[in-house]
């Protein structure tokens, strides 16, 4: 069993987060899923986006440093999209972590630090997502060829939250392989 904390995207924490959660946790991982947006969900992304800019990324990583804070050390940080930068920051900054999981989003390493060593990680999206497209894709290739068994899965189709089962851009092929493959990762961390 391993246990994750998963951080939602821009939208917030919505029913299709807390599903691909429940999933996880139906596979027998313990998984932690707080709210940086204290309840509030918005029906697109490009709204929650702009409501992260309004609240401040700075803040939304302090949340999500403090929620960390009175975990376990040994935790797999996970995040999709908007959540992947604080997974991203607290795997790389943060002593302990077992694993990153990055859906939907990557931000540049450098902007951490270095990647520890010896911490896997996966990085999961569409070839065609506009989000993507916007140098994440690009940061995802560089991490896959720095860190040593680096997974970079790249999908067929243009959605950017194609694992959430409660927004318009689910997939639900795309969204099933995503979770064999990250269920693959986590049973070899356990």
């Amino acid at each position: 069993m391993a246990e994750v904390l998963l951080f939602h995207h821009a939208q917030g924490l919505t029913e299709g987060v807390r599903a691909f959660a429940q999933e996880l946790r139906d596979a027998g991982h313990e998984v932690h899923v707080p709210d940086l947006y204290d309840g509030e969900i918005f029906a697109t992304t490009d709204e929650g986006v702009a409501h992260a800019q309004a609240i401040g990324f700075d803040m939304i990583q302090q949340r999500a440093a403090e929620v960390a804070a009175v975990l376990p050390e040994t935790l797999v940080y996970a995040g999709m999209s908007l959540g992947a930068a604080p997974a991203q920051q607290l795997t790389q900054t943060r002593p302990g972590a077992r694993g990153a999981l990055l859906l939907h989003g990557c931000i540049p390493t450098e902007a951490f630090g270095a990647w520890p060593n010896g911490v896997p990680v996966q990085v999961h999206g569409m070839a065609d997502d506009p989000w993507m497209a916007e140098g994440d894709l690009d940061a995802a290739r560089a991490l896959a060829a720095q860190v040593e068994g680096a997974e970079l899965f790249v999908y067929p189709g243009d959605g950017h939250l194609f694992t959430d089962s409660s927004v318009p851009d689910y997939d639900a092929e795309a969204a099933t392989l995503l979770t064999r493959r990250v269920l693959e990762f986590l049973t070899r961390l356990a």
